[in-house]
């Protein structure tokens, strides 16, 4: 079953084009991670989407994933109520439609 995560991020101001050029170049070499998407929602946020063969490469993963966070979070700002520099959710596709053309 796919599975997907997401992290929402907040930039110190004028670190955008840093944190921009970091996430780009970080390797992704995971196993089972099918695709990744840096989404800017603002004017210093962003969200961050991965798709996963299983929810179990996903796991697998994350440690490798806080080691590649740890190369940008000197760009990043406290997002608050206890949630550090990334707000973070994941799990399995309960349902995933592809539309007709």
């Amino acid at each position: 079953m796919t599975a997907y995560n997401v992290v929402k991020f907040r930039v110190k101001p004028g670190e955008q084009g840093q944190f921009e050029s970091w996430y780009r170049e970080l390797p992704r070499n995971f196993d089972g991670l099918r695709k990744v998407s840096l989404i800017k929602t603002g004017e210093r946020h962003y969200c961050a989407i991965g798709e996963w063969e299983s929810f179990d490469h996903m796991v697998a993963a994350r440690p490798l994933m806080v080691g590649n966070l740890e190369k940008f979070r000197h760009t990043l700002e406290d997002l608050g109520e206890e949630r550090g520099v990334t707000d973070a959710v994941s799990g399995e596709a309960i349902y995933e439609s592809v539309p007709n053309k």
